[in-house]
């Protein structure tokens, strides 16, 4: 191997794709390790934003500068706006590009003109496709804490005091420890002074049961909600307990129902033909309080939410008992229909109108209240970054010492990073070749 790649230089970009964001896929701490473990070393972009300053990261021994073009390789978190990208080089980050999406499909489309490398955190995977390096965790607490907190003040507008307009939201805590203690302080008030009967039982759904789903599962452990099954909703509406909170975990059995009559649930052909079912997560929504929305989906599986479900919910001047959702996956016009935009942490909900069609931010309006933020981690920025760097490190070294311009077999690296590999110099990796065929890259004009 060329010895430039012995120690190649690894950069830090900085983000920007909101001024909310604040994570670093290292921290400094982690940065000074593999500085003197490993013999690698770091160029880190200057940023006023980051949650860890230029300061601590040139005390570790990395440079810092606004200039990343002497790095062949670049790591960030969120999507890297065109320009940024330099001839041949290797980029990391959460590209969003495996679905195909739309939005994404120009920044794809420059980075094959330019010849570089991509390798998408979110499909580092082991050997039986489980995550490797993620923030699945802090979205959902961030999530959970944000969505409480809107149905808090939602309620207040409407005249309803309730120990959840307390709540702050989650980058306001900024660290897990002081969002839990608040979330337990309302579970607290709740078993105390009550909730009012409209409220009553209070249940929050969660869709999933990976990382995001655990994470949001957390903070319903520190509101001391008892859980129930999906089975046992009915039977909990009749009781009506003012003093107590409820949650209920829905895997891919209560979502959907085969479309064949008396064919049973089978999960792997769910994943395998998904056109062989449809949903029935409808049945369940009149006795959620709120949803957290935290699965994998794309446009082969059924919806969860649909827009005629939630304008019979708020026909005639009705309210559903379902009173917020929190939707985590945020994958526009999908799972759930009424998210048609992503929000941003200082705004984070918005009200979707059923009769028509249109949303208001804020929490006043009349219809579902939403909260739909894109990158919800960026609202734990400590917390997040260094459980991150926790997973990324150990990929490091052999990342820094391949010599991405070597044909694709060649590279050695490791099946983690290999199986993430979406672009090589510019072309598809056989396994993300169908990316080309997807309607979103196909309608996307060229740069």
């Amino acid at each position: 191997m060329d010895n430039q790649f012995q120690s190649a230089c690894i950069g830090i970009r900085r983000e920007d794709k909101n001024p909310w964001e604040r994570r670093s896929p290292l921290i400094p701490e982690q940065v000074g390790q593999l500085i003197g473990e490993q013999g690698l070393s770091f160029v880190v972009q200057r940023s006023e934003l980051r949650t860890f300053n230029d300061a601590e990261f040139r005390e570790v021994g990395a440079e810092v500068s606004d200039d990343l073009s002497g790095c062949p390789v670049v790591l960030g978190i969120k999507e890297i706006p065109e320009p940024v990208f330099l001839p041949g080089h290797t980029y990391i980050f959460f590209a969003h590009v495996i679905k195909g999406q739309h939005h994404n499909m120009p920044m794809l489309r420059r980075m094959m003109e330019l010849g570089c490398s991509l390798i998408d955190y979110e499909k580092m995977t082991d050997e039986v496709g489980r995550r490797l390096v993620f923030f699945g965790r802090f979205a959902g607490i961030a999530g959970m804490v944000d969505t409480l907190a809107g149905l808090g003040r939602r309620l207040e507008m409407q005249g309803i005091k309730t120990p959840l307009s307390r709540m702050r939201l989650a980058h306001e805590y900024g660290r897990v420890n002081l969002a839990k203690a608040a979330v337990a302080e309302v579970g607290r008030d709740i078993v105390e002074l009550g909730l009012p009967a409209e409220l009553s039982p209070f249940v929050v759904g969660v869709t999933g049961y990976g990382h995001v789903a655990k994470g949001a599962w957390e903070m319903l452990d520190a509101l001391g909600a008892t859980e129930v099954e999906p089975v046992d909703l009915p039977a909990l509406a009749a009781k009506g307990d003012p003093h107590a909170a409820y949650r209920v975990m829905f895997r891919e059995e209560h979502l959907v129902e085969p479309k064949e009559i008396g064919h049973r649930f089978d999960l792997k052909e769910y994943f395998g033909h998904p056109e062989l079912y449809r949903s029935r997560f409808e049945d369940h929504l009149p006795y959620l309080s709120v949803l957290m929305n935290c699965i994998y989906w794309d446009v082969r599986y059924p919806r969860l939410v649909t827009k005629p479900w939630l304008k019979q919910a708020f026909s005639g001047g009705q309210r559903p008992k379902l009173a917020a959702i929190g939707d985590i996956s945020c994958d526009i016009d999908g799972s759930i229909e009424a998210t048609v935009k992503a929000t941003q942490s200082g705004e984070p909900f918005y009200v979707y109108e059923p009769e028509t069609g249109l949303v208001r931010d804020g929490v006043d309006g009349d219809g579902m209240l939403l909260m739909t933020v894109d990158n919800l981690p960026c609202e734990l920025p400590f917390g997040s970054s260094r459980e991150f760097g926790v997973a990324l490190m150990p990929f490091m070294p052999a990342i820094a010492r391949t010599d991405f311009s070597l044909p694709l077999q060649r590279l050695g690296l490791p099946g983690p990073v290999r199986r993430a590999l979406v672009l090589h110099r510019g072309r598809f990796t056989p396994e993300f070749e169908y990316i080309g065929s997807l309607d979103g890259y196909r309608r996307a004009e060229l740069p």
